[in-house]
């Protein structure tokens, strides 16, 4: 395969490479970030309206799951019942898309014209009744606005759906597969080096779905959306793999998705932290090496192997 060859998610350019004493021009790919609008019609048959409720900056694809996903994760629709049907809409005139040629072995970037697609529309069955708390966001905070911890899981309590037992356990060396397994299933990164995954898995470690996104929340979103187009939420059985960090938002979105465990090779906020005792999610992080740190339910990974024994057993910063 081509390597400079633009991928779904990718955009070819041409840059300059220093390589010992010199500088040379040379094709390559970046991951793509363009806005998405949202937009919500909802109300009555005979009386219905459209409402903007959120840009977001995506990599394109999977673009009606990433709008399904962010309004279960935003508490805005509980059962795949309350959407009628999702729409992607033609962006006019948008950014042509470069491609790289190379001629006399010198690389040059011919421009083909093209619509993007950066608007999606969701119409809500007309017995749905829009929450303008929700759509605004006022129901929970993130991390990064300023608003107490106390606040945000006082907030986020109002809307999480009932919670069951936490009952999914796993063996520590099935754990510590997972990350090359999510890392191979990375088809954009491989050509871009430059996006989140997410994905989902089983606790025997198999892979069910992945999702990449220049936005980890994005990746997620896409990946629950997913899942509940499918009427599969909540995923009860299922562990959520996360290639960077854990924030309170992402501890949020697995939370309304019905994860019991959320699994990361980055490490974890306090607040995330938080989320996870409150809410009894197994939260795993700094997983890669064969080390990890358990934050909360250790109980639930067993112990029969050295990558268990090594993580596990201390509170060292593994992978650091």
């Amino acid at each position: 395969m081509d390597d400079t060859k633009p991928v779904r998610g990718s955009r070819a350019i041409v840059v300059d490479r220093f390589d010992g004493a010199r500088f040379h021009s040379q094709p390559d790919l970046v991951a793509i970030e363009e806005p998405l609008e949202l937009r919500l019609a909802y109300g009555p048959a005979e009386s219905r309206a459209v409402k903007s409720i959120s840009v977001t900056m995506r990599t394109p694809g999977n673009d009606a799951e990433l709008a399904a996903g962010f309004l279960v994760t935003e508490g805005i629709v509980t059962d795949e019942s309350h959407i009628d049907s999702i729409s992607v809409g033609q962006a006019e005139d948008s950014e042509p898309q470069p491609v790289v040629e190379v001629h006399d072995g010198v690389p040059r970037i011919e421009f083909e014209g093209h619509k993007g697609s950066n608007v999606v529309t969701v119409s809500l069955a007309p017995h749905v009744e829009l929450s303008t708390a929700n759509v605004q966001r006022n129901f929970y905070t993130t991390s990064s606005c300023g608003i107490c911890g106390k606040a945000s899981l006082l907030a986020l309590r109002t809307v999480c759906p009932p919670r069951r037992a936490n009952t999914l356990s796993i063996d520590a060396e099935t754990l510590c597969g997972m990350p090359d397994r999510l890392r191979a299933a990375q088809g954009i990164f491989d050509q871009t080096g430059g996006l989140h995954a997410a994905g989902l898995f089983t606790a025997t470690g198999e892979l069910d779905s992945v999702r990449e996104d220049v936005g980890r929340h994005n990746a997620v979103d896409k990946l629950l959306g997913a899942a509940f187009l499918e009427d599969r939420l909540p995923l009860r059985d299922r562990v959520l793999v996360l290639s960077g960090r854990v924030s309170f938002e992402l501890m949020q979105k697995a939370l309304m998705g019905g994860l019991p465990m959320v699994v990361a090779v980055g490490a974890p906020s306090s607040l995330a932290v938080q989320v996870a005792r409150e809410f009894d999610i197994t939260l795993v992080g700094f997983l890669r090496d064969n080390h990890f740190n358990v934050y909360h339910g250790a109980g639930r990974i067993s112990r029969g192997s050295e990558c268990a024994v090594a993580a596990v057993g201390t509170q060292e910063k593994a992978g650091r």
